[in-house]
């Protein structure tokens, strides 16, 4: 059971030095990270676009501690945009956001991180894309899901996440579906108490099942993020059953894992996005990247005993 260690090892200032000094580290990361800058992202984004794929990007950076942090967050995005914009990539990417970054956890958390995400909202609306808000831990998300609503007001297409770990994620998805919403549903990569959260794979796996049907049979537009190929296969099965058309529903993947299958769901037909990451803080993403599969773990760590 390494995956709840490798995610308290995410919180974990000392792990994080350690992770970040070993000789290895810059060439694993490498893989699921895009790149530090908006210059190193976009011709990644670029490269997707032309290979028929879609695109969702993150800026990383989720332990914020001051007001401050939480502007340069939003700024980041918005010059995110701006680029996308300049480059007429609006219609092929969108934007994830997590609001721990927008300040949620912070004094009058809730209002400042709506206040912060609002304009990122905007601006995407303008050229022609939009944003999903991602779930974090499950304090958080009465929170969350609050703002989403809050913004599908002025621009319905606002995205969200779920995960279906959670107790309370079926209920969650009947809700979301009925009012339309575009929601993506994962299986979920914090460490969560048992008081929550299934804790065994394979009723995590069913749970997963349960909620896609709803979604699939709901009034939304569903995202399934998964790289599961079961669960992929469910997944059209549903969309099939419930007479969706191939430009309603779409698949979600990291960047960096299962290219090959991204690429033959995106000739095949089906909308195909792809989860990229980047920025300068990008150990806790890399970390529950780990956590999530196993054979990710042992590929790090042969790399950090590697020299050179």
């Amino acid at each position: 059971m390494l995956g709840p260690v490798i995610l308290a090892a995410s919180r974990s200032d000392k792990m994080r030095r350690f992770v970040s000094a070993a000789p290895g580290t810059k060439q694993v990361v490498a893989r699921f990270i895009a790149g530090e800058t908006v210059n190193d992202v976009v011709p990644i984004v670029q490269d997707l676009a032309a290979r028929g794929l879609e695109v969702t990007l993150d800026v990383v950076g989720e332990d914020i501690t001051t007001v401050e942090q939480s502007y340069a967050a939003r700024d980041a995005y918005l010059e995110l945009i701006e680029r996308l914009k300049e480059l007429e990539l609006g219609e092929r990417a969108e934007m994830s956001v997590k609001l721990s970054m927008f300040g949620q956890s912070l004094e009058n958390g809730h209002e400042l991180a709506l206040a912060n995400v609002r304009p990122v909202v905007a601006a995407a609306a303008e050229i022609g894309t939009t944003v999903t808000l991602d779930a974090e831990d499950h304090t958080t998300l009465d929170s969350m899901f609050a703002i989403h609503e809050e913004l599908r007001k002025d621009f319905p297409q606002t995205g969200c996440v779920i995960q279906a770990y959670l107790f309370r994620t079926e209920e969650d998805a009947r809700r979301l579906a009925a009012n339309g919403s575009r929601v993506r549903i994962v299986k979920g990569a914090y460490k969560e108490p048992a008081s929550v959260a299934l804790q065994d794979k394979a009723e995590i796996d069913k749970a997963y099942v349960r909620i896609m049907k709803i979604l699939m049979e709901g009034e939304g537009y569903p995202m399934i993020g998964s790289h599961d190929p079961r669960l992929i296969a469910v997944g059209q099965e549903l969309a099939r059953r419930a007479g969706r058309k191939l430009d309603e529903y779409e698949f979600q993947m990291l960047y960096g894992i299962r290219t090959e299958e991204q690429n033959r769901l995106a000739a095949e037909g089906h909308r195909m996005r792809v989860y990229t990451a980047y920025g300068t803080d990008w150990y806790g993403y890399f970390m529950r990247r780990l956590a999530e599969k196993p054979a990710n773990l042992l590929f790090f760590v042969r790399s950090i005993l590697t020299k050179g």
